[in-house]
């Protein structure tokens, strides 16, 4: 059956996006139709999805990426229209003619399909990048003065969920920051000019978490480095401080064994001694 959304719809413009068909449209926008011409909306007040153009993502995603994203889970199957599998992804084969889909195409259909492979593969910084900000996060707290060269240059960097990503209202074009940890799919975000509310897309977290743990993976790597070859440099140094003390107590002692203590007892020499 088809995806439809309901008129629980915020217009958070979230699904939009997520639609491999393009079969998303703004309330009161036309849409392609697949014969190419312009069609009427189906809704005016809120987003709306084409019968005609859902796939319910058969083809690209393991479950609808619409429903994924939406943070009031108002895209649901249409149950006045069910369709079948085999329906579905003729049409995803007609609606890309350029594409090719093999015999393990993702399918909401398919035993264990929980969520959109899009969504599903999308990286998971906290995991790879936790030590980073863990540490940055005990570092800051303490005094810097009081730190190794390698804590300073690390309670430098921000801790990876608080990085803050530059965001640009699409209703008023105000511009502003978002600490990265608040722009996963399905947070609804509000801009604090206008106060419209919005909801980050799948696309850009995972090109903002790539490039963000990218950075932080390439410095956590060289920083382990540097402390790999500090540690290295101590460990020699403190070898060679061993082996230097080690002498220097034997050559003392040696040197202390052959001297002759004031008031010690003195030999008798003799007469003519």
């Amino acid at each position: 059956m088809a995806t439809i959304i309901t008129d629980e719809c915020i217009n958070c413009a979230a699904c939009e996006p997520e639609c491999p068909n393009t079969a998303i449209y703004q309330g009161g926008v036309e849409y392609d139709g697949l014969d190419g011409a312009k069609h009427a909306a189906i809704s005016d007040d809120f987003y709306y999805i084409v019968p005609d153009k859902c796939t319910e993502c058969v083809g690209f995603f393991d479950a609808e990426a619409c429903a994924a994203v939406c943070p009031v889970d108002c895209c649901v199957p249409d149950p006045a229209l069910p369709e079948t599998e085999a329906v579905l992804l003729e049409r995803a084969k007609q609606i890309h003619p350029d594409q090719t889909f093999g015999e393990d195409f993702p399918s909401r259909f398919k035993q264990g399909a929980e969520a959109p492979a899009d969504t599903a593969e999308a990286p998971a910084p906290a995991a790879s990048a936790a030590p980073v900000a863990s540490a940055a996060g005990v570092a800051n707290v303490g005094n810097v003065a009081m730190m190794s060269p390698e804590d300073a240059l690390l309670a430098s960097v921000p801790a990876l969920d608080d990085w803050g990503v530059p965001l640009a209202c699409f209703r008023c074009t105000g511009q502003f920051e978002v600490p990265f940890q608040f722009i996963k799919p399905g947070t609804v975000l509000h801009c604090p000019h206008c106060g419209g509310s919005f909801v980050p897309n799948t696309t850009m977290y995972q090109n903002v978490a790539r490039r963000v743990t990218r950075f932080y993976d390439a410095w956590t790597a060289d920083l382990d480095e540097i402390r790999k070859r500090r540690q290295a440099e101590l460990d020699r140094f403190e070898e060679k401080l061993r082996v230097g003390l080690d002498g220097l107590r034997q050559d003392v002692k040696d040197l202390s064994s052959d001297a002759e203590l004031a008031g010690a007892p003195q030999r008798d020499r003799g007469f003519f001694g």
